[in-house]
């Protein structure tokens, strides 16, 4: 008890001195993309959207299983904030199934999300998804039905390189902190949360965060993408068209591709869950833009939610819901590719070198070799 009070104590710590977006991002360093990002270029710019991550970081040297190195932890995202119980209207996709998301074979059946998405490590989904249970029980709300009843959404990334994955860190409190700190504004990218310990394109990986604003002539709908990117082979590296893995190829992590990506897709345009369920596919397409070919190990699995329509998910009486038409879905669709491709980078920049378990060191994405990489091929713009 007393060692998992440390590492909540270390956690609480680490939120404190680590302010969000308080390091450059993809764009900072001149990285082009297209498309309008929000106000925040966040899934928070989707009004009512919170994230709060618990980050656990503690010890150094051999693995001692139990004992550590940790570089793990916990992050949350929550549809209409802590303190609703409205639910959304959901779909998911999986890209390559070698990974878990908890609670999608209700979202598939139902259409519905109802609390939060989390994401984790591969050997903590189940204490999260307790812990997300007992949260609800604790808030005082039943569900729609008046039942005390929950599947929750619970993904992860393997961490397992850099942190000791098997000595079981993540306690219920870490999850519980995460939802109870979850906030809108700017969201915190690199080496938080879930996203701690993970790897992505044998650089530093983690938690990062991307949207788009639609125009007035679409709508003027916003579109945000979450990811905790944990995959990808460095030789297959692009960032806004440029073979930057090939051009930096200094110090892999393994040497393949290796691992998985969790994305959440967030909105505020009026769809249905067959609709969003079109929308998590075209998670895919973003991460190809950045070299992503979903190997075999990889857990690729997506889900995308909608804030429109509250109150439109109860279990009685006749429900009146809003709809895009089909037709419309385009620009829906091209925002979903732009705000995933820069997610991922904007993960990667944010990321800092990690030395985990056994001493080994992940390397994060050099500023400065890829000002470099971007100029010579003519892409950096400034």
């Amino acid at each position: 008890m007393l060692k998992s009070a440390t590492l909540f104590a270390a956690a609480l710590i680490l939120s404190v001195i680590a302010p969000a977006q308080s390091k450059p991002r993809a764009r900072d360093l001149g990285v082009p993309f297209d498309g309008t990002p929000g106000p925040l270029n966040a899934i928070t710019d989707i009004k009512g959207v919170e994230v709060g991550h618990t980050t656990l970081i503690s010890g150094e040297g051999p693995l001692k299983v139990g004992s550590g190195p940790v570089r793990t932890g916990v992050t949350a995202i929550l549809p209409r904030g802590r303190n609703s119980t409205d639910g959304v209207f959901a779909g998911w996709f999986t890209e390559n199934g070698n990974g878990e998301m908890t609670g999608t074979t209700w979202v598939e059946e139902s259409g519905l999300l109802d609390g939060p998405v989390m994401i984790t490590n591969t050997h903590s989904v189940g204490v999260v998804r307790d812990a997300v249970i007992a949260w609800k029980v604790k808030q005082g709300h039943p569900d729609m039905e008046g039942y005390w009843w929950s599947l929750p959404v619970v993904a992860e990334t393997w961490d397992g390189y850099l942190n000791d994955i098997n000595g079981f860190h993540v306690k219920p409190e870490h999850a519980l902190h995460a939802l109870d700190s979850a906030l809108g504004g700017p969201v915190e990218e690199g080496n938080v949360g879930g996203g701690t310990g993970m790897i992505c394109n044998e650089f530093k990986g983690g938690i990062g965060t991307s949207s788009r604003v639609l125009d007035a002539k679409h709508g003027g709908y916003t579109v945000g993408v979450l990811v905790q990117c944990n995959y990808g082979d460095r030789s297959q590296l692009r960032i806004a068209g440029v073979p930057v893995g090939k051009e930096i190829p200094e110090n892999p992590a393994y040497g393949r591709d290796q691992g998985s990506i969790i994305v959440v897709v967030a909105t505020d345009a009026p769809l249905i869950p067959t609709q969003l369920k079109r929308v998590a596919k075209r998670v895919t397409l973003g991460l190809g833009r950045d070299g992503s070919y979903s190997g075999d190990g990889s857990g690729d699995i997506f889900i995308a939610f909608s804030t429109a329509n509250p109150g439109a998910i109860g279990s009685k009486g006749i429900h009146h819901i809003r709809m895009l038409p089909n037709g419309d879905l385009d620009p829906i669709f091209l925002a979903t590719v732009q705000a995933t491709e820069e997610a991922v980078i904007n993960a990667m920049v944010a990321a800092e070198t990690m030395t985990g378990i056994n001493n080994r060191k992940v390397i994060a994405l050099p500023h400065d070799r890829l000002r470099e990489v971007l100029k010579k091929y003519n892409r950096l713009v400034k």
